[in-house]
């Protein structure tokens, strides 16, 4: 973990020692930085980032040419997404502490650039932030047809009907799965080849509630409507099939109780090792 504040207490107060004021203008340096260093790259970074005016722009840009295929047209995913922006401009906002929760909790990005051109994860989430609203529009047929993209261009497949909160973070992301009635909260870090699921093939509420803070390690399957309190930790490889209590760590299969994660925020600082805990 690079800070030990929040994000929502850094934004408020306006600390920490690389917290940019504007990680838009953040974005556009080391833009120029990048093609300074390296000049093949100038056209793919001028057509994502330097040819934009805002987050906003860039993101629909980007996100719309990785999701257009023979289907639908770059332009008609962008014009698709732009709205979104426009009607729940929330979207851009969560956006923007999705970048930092990754370039605080990513031991590999030491630069926040490479959050939205290159990681899956980051991508995969702004997709889904949109599916969702237009879910919540009762534009469903569009909603289920990007998260189909979603899965097919990132290999996340996140329901439109799941509530997610902001700074949250994919690493790695391949694999992940969740579903409809899954309410992820703010500041949760999940890995590779997560499933949120349901048990079988019941109707109504019954995927899992995950609060804030917490950490779902590698391969961890997190089954039913229950809840992982706050700040908990689910070891690698774990099937969680019942509730866990707040800061507390689960491990195996079923997962069981071993003890309490080493910090208040396991989301935070990615440590999936469980023995002195």
């Amino acid at each position: 973990m690079r800070h030990a504040q929040s994000l929502q207490y850094l934004v408020q107060q306006g600390q920490g020692d690389r917290m940019p004021k504007n990680i838009w203008e953040q974005l556009q340096q080391e833009a120029r930085e990048l093609i300074s260093r390296e000049p093949l790259m100038a056209s793919y970074v001028y057509a994502c980032v330097l040819n934009h005016r805002s987050l906003s722009s860039a993101l629909s840009y980007l996100l719309a040419h990785k999701l257009s295929n023979y289907v639908m047209s770059p332009v008609a995913i962008r014009e698709l997404i732009d709205e979104a922006f426009r009607e729940t401009p929330q979207i851009v906002d969560y956006a923007a502490f999705d970048i930092q929760a990754v370039y605080d909790r990513d031991a590999a990005t030491n630069d926040y650039l490479p959050v939205i051109l290159y990681l899956k994860g980051y991508q995969s989430i702004q997709v889904h932030r949109v599916a969702h609203s237009l879910w919540n529009k009762g534009r469903k047929d569009l909603a289920l047809y990007l998260q189909s993209r979603n899965s097919e261009v990132f290999g996340v497949d996140i329901h439109p009907a799941c509530v997610m909160g902001k700074g949250i973070m994919f690493d790695h992301a391949t694999g992940i799965v969740i579903g409809e009635t899954t309410v992820i909260e703010d500041d949760v870090s999940l890995m590779q080849s997560v499933t949120l699921g349901g048990t079988g093939n019941e109707q109504g509420d019954r995927h899992p509630k995950i609060r804030s803070g917490v950490l779902i390690s590698a391969g961890a399957k997190v089954l039913g409507n229950i809840e992982i309190g706050r700040s908990a930790k689910i070891g690698a490889g774990s099937v969680v099939l019942k509730d866990v209590p707040p800061y507390t760590t689960v491990v195996g299969v079923p997962a069981h109780r071993v003890g309490k994660p080493c910090d208040e925020n396991p989301a935070h600082t990615m440590d999936q090792l469980v023995d002195s805990e």
